[in-house]
């Protein structure tokens, strides 16, 4: 059925266009048999805010963009679902861009963002020097970087958690329980989330005096043919090489290496310990469990949706005037399961 104006519903009640219009806007001063003939009316022939005109008079769309590498991976999902319950009881919706992991998917969305006129943006980008980003800061609309922040001459917000602290936990652990020889599969090196976690893990076991072996680190790009390759990889060398453990850095390429171990006829962890990042397993199908860091998906969410509605609420201050940056870290936590075997 084909919505009507409030103009049109005016004419069919004989009332003026600025009284539908109060009385849609729930003002006071309308009495209350005329409110109530003109909801019946709004419901009968089918009335839809013009959420675009309402907009440019508002000069605010109420809506917030989000753009992620990749929305299958749970820890984006619930740093969403976090975001949306703390902006959504104030009027405010999400719009969400996956970009596939691929630049010019980036790029192609931050401008349509743009021209939809977001009063925020949310972005875990994978352009670390030439984020489009960088204009919305300069124009005055807030941004908050998650996961990954890039290199701009303009200071930035985010939120993330301490990468290089959750590698320390994770060696520490493993160095707890009788290993030494402790392979690593990273994300990229060009990504602050990817060297965060190699280099928490280079200086653990520096700090306990173990040498760092270049041939036990590999890199992958968060996928899970990534992980796959790369145990693969280090189990082909595995003679020249040898390992006990083996720590991944995304939940997609630790179910890749974990493939490629038991492809091989090995077992997890009598013959290879594991120790994964944002693994989830819910329903608890994944045998052994895996021992995991997690990062604490939701409360980054409402922390990012926090600051912005703090940052909105300055609507007529120059937003872009952050003189430093204003980077929060909250706390990774290491959640242990079966699959790591003590060798002490």
């Amino acid at each position: 059925m084909k919505s009507s104006t409030l103009k049109e519903i005016a004419e069919k009640l004989n009332v003026s266009v600025s009284t539908v219009s109060r009385a849609v806007n729930q003002k006071e001063y309308v009495k209350e048999e005329t409110r109530e003939r003109v909801l019946r009316a709004l419901e009968e022939y089918n009335y839809v805010p013009n959420e675009i005109a309402r907009s440019l008079k508002m000069k605010s769309t109420k809506t917030i963009g989000i753009v992620v590498p990749d929305i299958c991976e749970t820890l984006f999902g619930m740093i969403i679902k976090g975001i949306d319950q703390a902006v959504s009881p104030k009027g405010y919706s999400i719009i969400v861009s996956d970009t596939n992991e691929n630049k010019k998917n980036e790029e192609k969305y931050l401008n349509l963002l743009y021209q939809k006129r977001v009063d925020a943006l949310v972005l875990a980008t994978v352009d670390l020097r030439e984020t489009k980003a960088s204009e919305y800061i300069k124009s005055g609309i807030p941004v908050i970087f998650i996961d990954n922040i890039p290199a701009l001459d303009v200071p930035v917000e985010s939120v993330t958690i301490d990468n290089a602290k959750a590698s320390k936990m994770v060696v520490e652990y493993l160095i707890g329980n009788g290993h030494r020889n402790i392979a690593v599969i990273g994300g990229s090196a060009d990504e602050t989330t990817g060297y965060e976690r190699i280099s928490g893990y280079r200086d653990t076991l520096k700090e306990h005096g173990i040498e760092v072996d270049e041939q036990l680190i590999r890199y992958g790009m968060y996928k899970e043919d990534d992980g796959f390759r790369c145990m693969q990889e280090f189990l082909d060398n595995r003679g020249r090489r040898a390992f006990s453990a083996v720590y991944v850095t995304s939940e997609m390429m630790t179910f890749g290496a974990m493939k490629a171990i038991r492809q091989y006829g090995l077992r997890i962890p009598e013959d290879i310990s594991i120790v994964g990042f944002d693994v989830h397993d819910k329903a608890g199908l994944v045998y052994p469990s895996i021992t995991t860091i997690r990062e604490p998906e939701v409360l980054i969410g409402t922390k990012v949706g926090e600051l912005l509605l703090e940052r909105l609420g300055k609507a007529g201050e120059d937003m872009s005037r952050l003189e430093t940056d204003n980077k929060v870290l909250l706390e990774p936590e290491l959640q242990i399961g079966q699959s790591v075997r003590c060798i002490l």
